[in-house]
């Protein structure tokens, strides 16, 4: 290393004296591989490798709530975790925690989204029930990408909050909890057996309840104004004791939750929101799935989707089972694998990877290329 970069490394390593005594330092950080920081410490590398990674890519063309809509300003997942990581760091920064840690967590939150949100999210965990390969959630496969498919050597504390993000909204207190690597791994494969485990989960680290939060903050009201321009929902429908606490639009609800967020956590061991924004909050929420996510796709959409990913599961099956080369799982998929990652799954779990991995577009592409 050379004086220079040796020099730059260590004033930001000082910088660190100054984070709150509640941050996670990049002394901290916990990895399987020995890795070394130069004048990138050590979260900050995370966050290069994820966004330098496929999984991040596909984020381009993978839907929020609404899936093929014939209108552009509607978001799609990559907003969604841009939106996350400024709001968490916005967060992170009033709060003198360590915003690379956040920055890292955030960005790779919902790496492992399927193609159609949650609802292909939903067909595949029937999918993986039905063939004995454990509960299918969208957080786990999150670090599954980065860990087995990727193969990317992430720190510890941003796996588990990308683990950690989403759960149970039953308490306006996010405490972190501490864990050991044999403790992460543990929760991790108890979630695929574990039906309600994947509710409880609790974050590591101040930063991984920071972006937990943040994941709330950053779809609320952005699938609001994503629904009323589709003509989906109007302004007026929300009820007046939700909008007379939290705002009506999407800028007047992000302030008023992050103000709160930081007002009430602000030199504390854990994130907090005061009880009235609180509970607007979960009214919005209530309200956003009766009134938006309930109501994003038709029954004859949901049909179709479902058909289309049961088909290409089962296609793609009878192609592993058959040895097909010269089949796209093998030659998009498969030849691009380690050997351990051919060693250590199943044919079945080989295609659920390969399905939970695609973008909208190419699944509907694939579904047409072998259902003519």
């Amino acid at each position: 290393m050379s004086k220079v970069i040796a020099e730059i490394k260590n004033n930001l390593l000082q910088r660190e004296k100054f984070l709150s005594k509640y941050a996670t330092k990049n002394s901290d950080a916990i990895y399987l591989k020995n890795i070394d920081s130069d004048y990138r410490l050590f979260f900050y590398k995370d966050i290069d490798k994820i966004i330098h990674s496929l999984s991040y890519t596909r984020y381009v063309d993978k839907t929020q709530v609404f899936t093929f809509k014939d209108n552009d300003n509607l978001s799609k997942r990559i907003i969604h975790v841009q939106l996350v990581s400024k709001i968490a760091r916005t967060i992170g920064r009033a709060l003198n925690l360590n915003e690379d840690l956040i920055e890292a967590a955030a960005l790779g939150h919902d790496l492992g989204h399927v193609p159609f949100g949650h609802l292909g999210e939903k067909y595949l965990n029937e999918i993986s029930l039905r063939n004995k390969e454990g509960y299918f959630n969208h957080n786990i496969q999150s670090v599954r990408d980065l860990l087995f498919l990727e193969n990317k050597n992430i720190s510890i504390q941003t796996l588990d909050a990308i683990m950690c993000h989403n759960g149970n909204f039953e308490s306006n207190i996010f405490k972190p909890k501490k864990k050991t690597i044999e403790e992460f791994f543990k929760e991790y494969n108890e979630s695929y057996q574990n039906k309600t485990l994947i509710k409880k989960l609790v974050p590591m680290t101040l930063e991984g309840c920071v972006v937990r939060i943040s994941d709330i903050i950053a779809y609320l009201g952005r699938d609001i104004e994503d629904a009323i321009d589709l003509g989906v929902l109007k302004i007026e429908d929300i009820p007046k004791d939700i909008t007379e606490v939290l705002g009506k639009t999407n800028k007047q609800i992000v302030n008023t939750i992050v103000s709160d967020v930081i007002e009430n956590s602000y030199q504390k061991d854990y994130i907090k929101l005061s009880d009235k924004v609180f509970k607007a909050i979960k009214q919005l929420k209530k309200f956003n799935y009766e009134y938006i996510y309930n109501k994003a796709n038709t029954e004859e959409e949901k049909q179709e989707y479902q058909k289309m990913i049961e088909y290409l599961f089962n296609i793609y099956l009878e192609q592993l089972n058959n040895n097909c080369h010269n089949s796209d799982i093998y030659k998009i998929f498969l030849d691009t694998m380690s050997d351990e990652y051919l060693k250590n799954n199943s044919k079945e779990r080989i295609a659920i990877d390969f399905i939970a991995g695609m973008t909208d577009d190419f699944l509907v592409n694939e579904y047409k290329k072998y259902n003519k």
